[in-house]
């Protein structure tokens, strides 16, 4: 009870010195909600449904913050031009320069956070938010089970190949390594994890079964613009769980030189180096992790 009882105090605290409590949000006459939706628009329009999974908003409140912009004449809300049931919201020249003036506000905000504050205690206030964006941000990350042949998997195993190729030595081709092919990741003979943020695929990893010998850890991989997030433990940690619950005693994986920081996840995660127990042409590491 005591970490529930420091973060309320903490959504007190923030909720009072950035002004979230009233009706105008900056002095400018609308709550915060409005104005951050206004905040995310495109200049040339934006699908309501990204803005509403994006800000994760109930279609209801979403619709009350369109009809307030609009009648303050700041976004217009039209069908889009290929599919009619998609509504584009566009914000108004009368839009964007409102949203230049919430710049500008809010950017005075910030100062005056930071004004009363020694430099030593504003280093640490902003190293203090830092973290808890991050550790905020890696709760939103959602990790599902799913085809490797749906577009996201695809998306990330091509973005995996694609870095291995760029990071090996002599490059990587796909053909030349052990395969994981689409019927090895799904039921019953294994599984794929496809991590989202914001519904945007930013990392996957796949785990082949093999009775109740050792299962395999394959495809291990994570946007570098979501890496210190932990995604890729988070991943790793759900593997194990599939691996175990089809009977696994046990998980191992081979992985190259040039991947270090790989190679640290796992030890940190348990896994101990063996002797080679495949002939992966990219392999110069072999781990293995009692489950």
């Amino acid at each position: 009870m005591e970490y529930v009882e420091v973060v309320r105090s903490f959504n007190r605290v923030v909720t009072e010195r950035i002004g979230a409590l009233h009706d105008a949000y900056l002095d400018r006459g609308r709550p915060l909600g409005a104005s951050r939706l206004l905040w995310e628009l495109h200049p040339n329009g934006t699908d309501a449904r990204e803005i509403r999974t994006r800000l994760d908003l109930d279609s209801g409140y979403l619709s009350r913050l369109l009809r307030a912009l609009e009648s303050e004449a700041l976004v217009t809300v039209a069908p889009g031009q290929t599919d009619a049931r998609v509504r584009v919201i566009v914000p108004t020249e009368t839009g964007l320069a409102e949203r230049a003036e919430l710049d500008s506000l809010s950017d005075q905000l910030a100062r005056d956070l930071l004004a009363p504050l020694t430099t030593h205690q504003r280093e640490r206030l902003v190293d203090a938010m830092t973290t808890v964006q991050q550790l905020l941000t890696a709760g939103l990350v959602r990790l599902d089970i799913e085809p490797p042949t749906s577009a996201d998997a695809a998306a990330c195993c091509r973005a995996y190949f694609a870095e291995l190729n760029a990071r090996f030595d002599a490059g990587f081709d796909s053909a030349l390594s052990l395969p994981a092919d689409a019927a090895d990741l799904v039921e019953p003979n294994g599984r794929l994890i496809v991590a989202r943020l914001r519904e945007r695929p930013i990392g996957c990893g796949a785990v082949k079964f093999h009775g109740d010998d050792s299962a395999e850890i394959k495809r291990m991989w994570v946007s570098p613009a979501a890496r210190g997030l932990g995604v890729g433990r988070r991943i790793l940690e759900r593997l194990e769980i599939e691996a175990r619950h089809a009977g696994a005693s046990a998980t191992r994986l081979e992985t190259n030189d040039n991947l270090a920081e790989a190679i640290n996840l796992y030890i940190a995660a348990g896994y101990e180096e063996v002797d080679p127990f495949s002939d992966e042409p990219y392999a110069h590491h072999w781990f293995r992790k009692t489950l």
